[in-house]
């Protein structure tokens, strides 16, 4: 079973928007840490935003006043929403689990347990 699946990618003309979301199961999203990450072609993976007991939210500068990171407890799910977008978003987005983050260590891929397989979003000038 996989525990994270990532459902709404697609593509968007700059300055669009899209939703992104995170299904969990077997991973309490209102007890661990939940991120996005994104990796574009011959780039690194890197962490888009994370959100941690709900209260807690961490933002790579170059989505911040633009993404928005949530979580619906009922739903064990986590969303992403993605305004203003830009061509430079354009990536394989992933949805990955921890036990804990905070500032320091938010963004550290290798540090994540789970990971889902990831949703592309493509978004055009």
């Amino acid at each position: 079973q996989v525990p994270l699946v990532e459902s709404g990618g697609g593509s968007a003309q700059a300055g669009g928007s899209l939703g992104l979301s995170c299904a969990a199961s077997g991973v309490t999203v209102s007890s661990n840490c939940l991120t996005w990450f994104r990796q574009a072609p011959g780039k690194e993976r890197e962490g888009v935003a994370a959100i941690y007991t709900g209260d807690s939210t961490y933002y790579a500068d170059s989505v911040k006043g633009r993404f928005t990171i949530s979580q619906d407890s009922a739903k064990n799910t986590v969303y992403l929403q993605m305004n203003s977008l830009k061509p430079e978003d354009t990536a394989m987005y992933y949805c990955a689990a921890r036990g804990g983050c905070r500032t320091q260590n938010w963004a550290r891929a290798y540090e994540y347990n789970y990971w889902g397989q990831g949703t592309q979003v493509t978004v055009s000038s």
